[in-house]
């Protein structure tokens, strides 16, 4: 069942709204939590009713682990328990792709039967790995097992987080004011729920149509032209930032309705001026994860700089093969953490001129430039995300860098011929931008591209919209008051709504899974 779906708004979600709220305001809170898990239970069957077995097993078994981590902590016990989930995020994910790379190694013909990846399989183990490292730490003191339920299958954030951790959620089904329908969290969960629809219904899957035929036809071999490679580079580059900003937002919206606040997991990410800026505004809990369960027991930066680049570039890599198995994902990774590297040397080198006076602090003009040079860095490895293969890959480079030449329109040939007069010039051709005839609607294309440019680059996100209602854990870590537009529950932003909303749900003909749905 997906968020943009017409069963899930119409059906699903306001019956299971009005009876949380419902049952909970007699004050039956135990009962309102088993209607929440088996709806939520539900929603994750929708799919796939087998995935129910995967999910309540590891339910089952992680709580189990956290009982006893929290009544005796052994270092023993939670490392046998992470290595079990990781067991199975590993059989159930990697299994396929390490036995056709061993086959391919050692020209094996070792057979396994297809592998079926189960919906969600990487997002509710994480968060439960983050449960069992908290009670050993002693952070988690709740071990009611019908709240364990909740915390695990939550469906705003089931499917693709954000990851959250115990202590951020459950205490929040505490307040009894969480159990009686309140206008302003309707209002609030309503408005980021329809911002998210809209981005993903209308952006995201418009611009789909301009990526996925030149990825489609780098795989078979055609030779793209500069113009084509970086255009459906570029659309990819916006399909994913509005997909995975509308399901952000939705799972927000959604969690809202009930009366939870989420974390936040997405805050503009390419309006970043640098890469390790990129990283703290671009799937938030995820690189929190990363940081805290990876990066930190590593030895992060306190064991001298040539383990600290290590641990990144470690960090890095196994945060691109989570994303998915294959060889693309993990090149993605290295690609990520080679940026973050160079990041990190080229502050200390800023920092030590400032500090001699031999540099100046960062100029709106330096800032500028370090946004452009992080997105193009982004772009690039994009590429390598969305490619099927590497050698998809490496097609749609060759036409980004101008390894197939560049071919312009005909009516500028004279001048080209006219300012360019010797030398070797074979490099150009003249078919047109586009001649491969991949792209369509081009003149709309272009315009949509650059509209989403200004977009992603200077308009106000859903949480600076809506900070005076603090809609998210720890909003206002990342923005200020007073410093954009902001959302108020008044007529005009009510009309505001509707037009979004009616426009989204108008589009919905066209319903199309998340991408973040694959990992």
């Amino acid at each position: 069942m997906l968020f943009n779906s017409y069963v899930f708004i119409f059906g699903f979600l306001p019956i299971v709204l009005l009876g949380f709220h419902l049952i909970g305001k007699r004050g039956h809170h135990r009962v309102a939590i088993s209607w929440l898990v088996g709806a939520s239970l539900f929603f994750y069957g929708w799919w796939n009713p087998a995935y129910l077995g995967l999910i309540l097993a590891s339910i089952i078994f992680n709580y189990a682990i956290g009982v006893s981590l929290g009544g005796k902590p052994s270092r023993v016990t939670l490392v046998s328990g992470v290595m079990v989930n990781l067991g199975a995020i590993g059989y159930f994910k990697y299994a396929n792709f390490f036995v056709d790379n061993l086959n391919i190694s050692l020209n094996t013909n070792i057979n396994l039967s297809h592998v079926i990846l189960p919906l969600a399989i990487s997002f509710f183990t994480f968060q439960q790995i983050t449960y069992l490292v908290d009670a050993y730490r002693g952070l988690t003191k709740e071990y009611n097992f019908l709240h364990y339920c909740l915390f695990v299958t939550f469906f705003p954030q089931l499917i693709a987080g954000p990851i959250v951790h115990h202590k951020e959620m459950l205490p929040q089904f505490a307040n009894d004011m969480l159990y009686r329908l309140k206008a302003s969290h309707l209002s609030v969960g309503i408005t980021i729920f329809a911002l998210g629809l809209f981005k993903k219904v209308v952006f995201a899957d418009t611009v789909a149509i301009y990526s996925t035929p030149v990825f489609e036809a780098a795989e078979i071999g055609v030779l793209l032209t500069l113009f084509e490679a970086w255009g459906g580079a570029l659309a990819y580059t916006f399909q994913l930032y509005f997909d995975f900003s509308g399901y952000s937002d939705m799972a927000i919206g959604l969690a809202r309705m009930f009366g939870v606040a989420l974390p936040v997991n997405f805050y503009s990410p390419y309006k970043a001026n640098s890469i390790i800026d990129f990283w703290r505004r671009w799937h938030i809990t995820l690189s929190r994860f990363l940081r805290e369960y990876l990066y930190i027991p590593l030895g992060g930066n306190r064991k001298g700089d040539l383990l600290k680049y290590m641990n990144i570039m470690i960090t890095m890599l196994l945060g691109g093969l989570w994303h998915g198995a294959g060889w693309t994902f993990i090149l993605w990774g290295c690609m990520h953490g080679v940026f973050l590297s160079i990041n990190h040397i080229w502050r200390i080198v800023i920092g030590k001129c400032i500090s001699r006076g031999r540099g100046q602090k960062e100029t709106l003009i330096g800032k500028f430039s370090g946004r452009l040079v992080t997105f193009f860095c982004i772009v690039i490895a994009w590429v390598m995300f969305r490619a099927e293969s590497l050698h998809g890959a490496m097609n749609i480079y060759a036409g980004m860098f101008g390894f197939n030449g560049i071919s312009l329109p005909i009516l500028i040939k004279p001048i080209i011929e006219y300012f360019i007069t010797t030398g070797d010039v074979s490099w150009i051709t003249f078919q047109g931008m586009f001649y491969n005839g991949i792209l369509v609607n081009l003149p709309e294309g272009i315009v949509l591209l650059a509209f989403m440019l200004v977009v992603v680059w200077f308009a106000p996100n859903t949480i600076d919209l809506l900070i005076d209602e603090n809609p998210a854990i720890d909003a206002k870590k990342f923005t200020r008051r007073g410093r954009h537009i902001t959302w108020r529950p008044n007529f005009r932003w009510a009309v505001v709504i509707a037009i979004v909303t009616f426009v989204s749900l108008a589009s919905l003909t066209r319903i199309s899974e998340f991408l973040y749905f694959q990992f």
